[in-house]
């Protein structure tokens, strides 16, 4: 098993929810990271439910596009975080990532928007 890939949620409010490395241990692991980072303020599901605080943020190593943490905070993400639980576990490429279709309006999209922007490709901001 490897415990990187079990999530840690916490219940509170906001939720905060976190799978895989965080940047400075990415770092520390000499990984050449390329991080992106996406504000729920810009989720237009987020903003209806007045839920608009909080941010996604993946942290990817750049030479392999490799997902190596995602790190979550807002309404609901202890519910999506499980999304980039299953890209570390099948070892999905950021292209592979970024070319999935995210349904609109959902919170879920500020996933997909993270993503883009690491490789500065954000839609909706």
């Amino acid at each position: 098993m490897n415990r990187l890939m079990i999530p840690g949620c916490t219940y509170c409010s906001p939720q905060i929810a976190s799978v895989g490395l965080t940047e400075q241990a990415a770092k520390e692991k000499n990984h050449d990271v390329r991080i992106g980072r996406f504000p729920f303020m810009a989720n237009g599901k987020a903003i209806a439910m007045r839920e608009d605080q909080g941010l996604v943020k993946v942290i990817f190593d750049k030479k392999a596009g490799q997902l190596l943490g995602a790190h979550m905070i807002g309404a609901e993400v202890t519910e999506l975080i499980q999304g980039y639980v299953v890209a570390m576990n099948l070892e999905t490429t950021e292209e592979e990532l970024m070319r999935a279709v995210f349904p609109h309006p959902t919170l879920s999209e500020a996933m997909h928007e993270a993503v883009l922007d690491a490789y500065g490709r954000a839609l909706n901001i």
